[in-house]
């Protein structure tokens, strides 16, 4: 078996659908197996799969594990020398999972291999490479920014500006699509447990280097990530609160309590100063109608900050 695909599904049942019918339509020239594990959101994808797609190995899990834990549960289902982590609401364009595929066998150093990968609309997911996350790059961490600045190099985004669009190496690379060789997912042990969402592929990132690998971006794979798909948007503070909480411990782990907790610090200073310019802005909302667009910023800048301050519910207990 040349190649395991791995996809974790949680309500993305239409998204699912059409994944696995790009991966079918542009994968023929490989032997490949597809698993796919359903965190407990029993949408329908196990009868779906069933009707429309009796290869593909189905996993249900009782419970919601998360991200990391599902993966790790499809890896053990799996039998490919490379395995691809890819999620439901992806479609791959022409020759991607061939060129990543060709691309780690002719790498022997290579750790993980990333895509491309585009928006709905066509335009590039900068989030698809990264610099590791430090306290600088956190505190002024905007899309506007990264958009203005792009190739300021902690942001980590410059292989995705390249003029030769020759594979480069890259820190951290996108969990939406990962393809690495077995043994490298082995050796460091499977995505870790310590996150329930966010940060897993990040940490991932980090050990696969720091056993000595590179990371690879390779532009020429090609992969549509609608984004959002298994996140509802009455979720989206909930969500902004765990991504902050999932990087604060990646911090922690790699690089001491001291440096998370200063972590924390300029998150807060963050909000603060992000919340005072959006109040100020405010009024000028309420003039032009859009009173409803600014206060989504409002209470997300508010839910970070309770966060660096401890207070309210803890996005840890994942509910």
């Amino acid at each position: 078996m040349d190649l395991s695909i791995i996809i974790v599904n949680w309500n993305s049942r239409d998204y699912l659908r059409k994944s696995l019918q790009s991966i079918y339509a542009n994968s023929r020239e490989m032997s490949f197996e597809i698993i796919v594990v359903d965190g407990a959101s029993y949408d329908g994808c196990g009868e779906m799969l069933a009707r429309e797609f009796p290869a593909v190995e189905f996993v249900q899990s009782e419970k919601n594990i998360g991200f990391a834990q599902a993966n790790n549960l499809g890896f053990a289902q799996s039998q490919g020398d490379y395995v691809l982590f890819l999620n439901p609401d992806t479609e791959v364009v022409g020759e991607a999972i061939n060129t990543l595929h060709q691309f780690l066998k002719e790498t022997p150093n290579a750790g993980i291999v990333g895509s491309k990968l585009l928006n709905t609309d066509g335009s590039v997911q900068t989030s698809c490479v990264q610099a590791f996350p430090t306290i600088l790059n956190q505190f002024f961490e905007a899309e506007i920014l990264r958009r203005a600045f792009p190739r300021l190099s902690f942001w980590g985004m410059r292989p995705l500006f390249s003029a030769d669009k020759k594979p480069a190496e890259a820190e951290m690379l996108s969990g939406a699509c990962l393809m690495l060789p077995r043994p490298v997912f082995q050796k460091c042990g499977g995505f870790s447990e310590d996150y329930f969402l966010y940060a897993e592929d990040l940490d991932l990132c980090y050990k696969t280097r720091r056993a000595g690998f590179k990371n690879y971006f390779v532009p020429a794979a090609v992969i549509i990530h609608h984004g959002g798909g298994s996140s509802r948007p009455s979720q989206s503070v909930f969500l902004t609160v765990l991504m902050r909480e999932s990087v604060y411990r990646f911090l922690k782990k790699f690089r001491g309590g001291g440096y998370g907790l200063a972590f924390r610090a300029s998150q807060a200073l963050s909000a603060l100063g992000r919340l005072a310019l959006l109040l100020i802005l405010f009024p000028v909302s309420l003039v032009r109608g859009e009173a409803e667009t600014a206060r989504d910023p409002i209470r997300r800048w508010t839910a970070i900050l309770k966060w660096t301050l401890g207070l309210g519910r803890p996005a840890g207990g994942h509910s």
